[in-house]
C-alpha cells in the first residue's frame, strides 16, 4: 500500500518533446505477449509529450483491455478482442483501446485510489493513467461500449 501511495505521490510533471504516435503504438502492443492487439491505424502524427509517460498510460490501458478481453474468451467468446487506432481533430488527438470483454461493473470507483476488483489489483493504475493525461492537459475517460459488450477508454492529449 505505502509503495503503490509514494509512486502516485511522487509523478513528476511530463517533460515534453516531439513524439511519433505510430512507433509509440507499435511499441506498446508488441509489449503484450498473451493477445494480439489489432491496431486500426489512424493518421501519422508528431505530439508533444512525455513519450515514456504516455507509453505507461498506453501499457495500463491495453493491459487492462487485455485482462478483460481474455475473461471473455475464457466465458466462450473465442472472437473477443482488442483494438486501438487514434483520431485527430483540430486541438487534440484521441487515443483509443477498446475491447471486447464484460464492460464496466463498478463506473463510479474506477478512479478512486486503491479501489480494485482485481484479486492481484493494487487500485493506482487508473488513478496514475488520469493523472498523467490532465498532467498534460488532456483527460482519459473509460466507458461502457454502446449496444455491445466492452469498455472504450479515450486518451485525450493536446495536439
Amino acid at each position: 500500500f505505502m509503495q503503490a501511495y509514494a509512486r502516485l505521490a511522487r509523478l513528476p510533471q511530463p517533460v515534453l518533446a516531439p513524439c511519433d504516435l505510430r512507433p509509440l503504438v507499435q511499441r506498446v502492443i508488441a509489449l503484450e505477449k498473451r493477445l494480439a492487439v489489432e491496431v486500426l491505424a489512424g493518421p501519422d502524427l508528431t505530439l508533444p509529450c512525455d513519450a515514456a509517460q504516455i507509453e505507461q498510460v498506453l501499457i495500463n490501458l491495453v493491459k487492462n483491455a487485455v485482462e478483460a478481453t481474455l475473461e471473455q474468451r475464457a466465458n466462450g467468446r473465442p472472437d473477443a478482442a482488442v483494438r486501438l487506432s487514434w483520431r485527430k481533430f483540430s486541438a487534440a488527438v484521441e487515443i483509443l483501446v477498446e475491447d471486447d470483454g464484460p464492460g464496466i461493473a463498478h463506473a463510479t470507483n474506477l478512479f478512486v485510489p486503491f479501489f480494485t476488483t482485481k484479486a492481484e489489483g493494487s487500485g493506482i493504475g487508473l488513478v496514475l493513467c488520469r493523472q498523467i493525461a490532465e498532467n498534460h492537459g488532456g483527460a482519459l475517460s473509460l466507458s461502457n461500449r454502446e449496444n455491445t459488450s466492452g469498455c472504450l477508454a479515450t486518451l485525450r492529449l493536446p495536439a
